[in-house]
């Protein structure tokens, strides 16, 4: 259950349309980030098969430094956990970025690295010239420095890593389909925990946070707020130099592509849930990353790969019974009904269960125990095979 893609922060309509800017600067940047970013995908349909057979490591960090150099197999070790501080601040941002997300997953979710059993965390820094974007691809975490003109150093920004990161998590809870609407809902969840992450570090309520996605990756030059508005899809950007925002905040906008466009939308229409996560937060109140995040996260490992908008609503509000009560559970409904998705009447439970504990019921309970064998059999599998490849090379 793993999403064979690349996870890029950059939606590829931002690159197009600046692919065909009159400043031959930043056509030409952004020309070669999608020259990059494809022949990137390309190699992660191969790679996709070595997915997370890494040793656990307690999410131990190993920052590297591609030196401006595609291949990051050439890219010299620049920071570890016993190492100090470098004189890079790209690559001290990297190891920050990594370490507060790890922080977050473990603390707040109880989640002991991407893959739930200590995954290492690998950074690369200084990938590629004027590289306009930062992906994961399965494996590791990668930055461009940007092209100084419209982007900065995509290190830069805290919500851009959790986001990214959050896609490895994605791949080994729930292993949503990378298009269409599970595409949209993987591409929705990394926002939603890109953000908590950065409202958990800055210790920020629902109310008072700006919901925004990549704000600090833009140059000053930039007219726009950031790739993404949680809070209102659509109006993140609108100039002559990036186009305008796209993203849907309803149903009623849906926006239909095919698969080759953007994997269906996947860029786009993640606006919808993300404006659902939103009202829930601001409808519950207080901290986004307590009782909603628990919520989306539980909703999250109950998700298959083909989740879409309408079973992940419906599992949300479920959850909400299970993990609060019934005034949580009408604030997810109700956010769903708001953004054109209606849920039914679902059960709430006997009672309220302790805050951030997983549902009691012993069927509930053995089903989780279940996963969680299945997932730690199909990890020693995977070393076991890396093993035996290692022994034959």
């Amino acid at each position: 259950m793993t999403c064979r893609c690349l996870n890029c922060i950059l939606p590829p309509h931002m690159l197009e349309h600046l692919a065909g800017s009159d400043r031959p600067e930043l056509r030409a940047a952004a020309m070669r980030t999608l020259l990059a970013t494809s022949e990137l995908r390309g190699e992660r349909s191969v790679r996709a098969t070595f997915l997370g057979v890494t040793a656990p490591t307690d999410g131990r960090r190993m920052i590297f430094d591609c030196g401006q150099r595609r291949d990051t197999r050439a890219a010299r070790i620049a920071r570890t956990e016993q190492g100090t501080a470098s004189a890079d601040a790209s690559v001290n941002a990297a190891f920050d970025g990594l370490g507060q997300t790890r922080e977050f997953y473990r603390l707040v979710l109880g989640r002991n690295s991407i893959d739930g059993f200590g995954m290492r965390l690998d950074g690369y820094v200084h990938y590629d010239t004027a590289f306009n974007n930062a992906f994961w691809d399965g494996q590791q975490m990668v930055f461009g420095d940007g092209d100084g003109i419209l982007f900065t150093d995509f290190t830069g920004s805290l919500d851009v890593i959790g986001h990214e990161l959050t896609h490895g998590v994605t791949e080994h809870a729930a292993g949503l389909v990378y298009a269409n609407q599970p595409g949209a809902l993987s591409e929705s969840v990394s926002d939603v925990f890109g953000a908590l992450v950065k409202q958990w570090a800055g210790k920020q309520e629902a109310a008072s946070a700006d919901w925004l996605i990549g704000a600090d990756i833009f140059t000053p030059e930039v007219e726009a707020d950031a790739l993404r508005s949680m809070r209102a899809p659509g109006t993140a950007y609108d100039s002559p130099t990036l186009g305008k925002d796209p993203q849907p905040d309803h149903m009623s906008r849906f926006v239909h592509k095919p698969e080759w466009d953007d994997n269906g939308g996947v860029h786009i229409n993640s606006g919808i849930p993300n404006r659902a996560f939103y009202l829930v937060a601001t409808g519950i109140g207080g901290y986004a990353w307590e009782a909603p995040g628990h919520i989306w996260y539980e909703a999250l490992k109950a998700s298959s790969p083909t989740t879409d908008f309408q079973a992940f609503a419906e599992t949300t509000v479920l959850k909400a019974g299970q993990l609060y009560g019934a005034s949580e559970q009408q604030a997810v409904r109700a956010a769903w009904h708001d953004v054109g998705i209606e849920v039914g009447a679902a059960a709430v439970p006997r009672g309220r269960v302790a805050h951030g504990a997983r549902p009691g019921s012993e069927a509930e309970t053995l089903e989780e125990l279940q996963r969680q064998i299945r997932d730690l059999t199909k990890l020693v599998q995977g070393l076991a095979k890396a093993s035996r490849r290692k022994e034959k090379a």
